[in-house]
């Protein structure tokens, strides 16, 4: 069916004399699991980019960057605007990132930094569940970030092309730590 026949990075084969037509069978069937991940990708990412979207341009009912630097100013980031700046960005284009399996790692750990943040400002002090303003919603966004990131965007995913498409520990780790590192210094300013 032409809806299987999209072009994939080709799996490595070891055995060298079957290498061409194993490249050419892998380079054309997409598995229900890249779909499954194209389809988590662009869910999430998009969801993702459209919550930066509301604070930088207060798109999709968003407050705009002015107010959102104000709110981010009464909990304590000096400047405001500044932050909410760096916080509208990191979602927007974190999401995009995931959303095209685009520097994937990087993409997550944009992401992981925001939510870490609104998990030690916002709502940390209010326990688990959404429904009291919890960590409930920042959990799961940075659970599906870590994710992609270790796991791999997926061959239906512009990272297809680079050695940390794959993903993997190091391309998790990556994520974590520079999610926490950025994270950690955001809150230190």
């Amino acid at each position: 069916m032409l809806s299987k026949r999209i072009l994939c990075r080709p799996t490595r084969s070891t055995d060298r004399s079957t290498e061409p037509v194993a490249r050419h069978a892998a380079a054309v069937t997409a598995t229900a699991a890249d779909c499954g991940l194209l389809l988590i990708r662009l869910t999430f990412g998009l969801l993702m980019a459209g919550h930066g979207a509301q604070k930088l341009f207060g798109l999709f009912g968003g407050h705009g960057l002015t107010a959102t630097g104000q709110w981010f100013a009464s909990l304590g980031y000096r400047p405001g605007k500044l932050f909410a700046a760096i916080g509208g960005l990191s979602e927007f284009l974190g999401g995009l990132g995931l959303a095209l399996g685009l520097l994937a790692p990087l993409a997550a750990a944009a992401l992981i930094a925001a939510m870490i943040n609104a998990m030690a400002t916002v709502t940390g002090v209010r326990g688990l569940w959404e429904t009291d303003g919890g960590v409930e919603y920042s959990v799961c966004i940075v659970v599906v970030a870590l994710g992609i990131a270790a796991i791999g965007p997926g061959r239906l995913a512009v990272d297809r092309f680079f050695r940390w498409g794959a993903g993997g520990w190091s391309e998790a780790a990556l994520a974590l730590a520079l999610g926490g590192a950025g994270a950690a210094v955001t809150l230190s300013l």
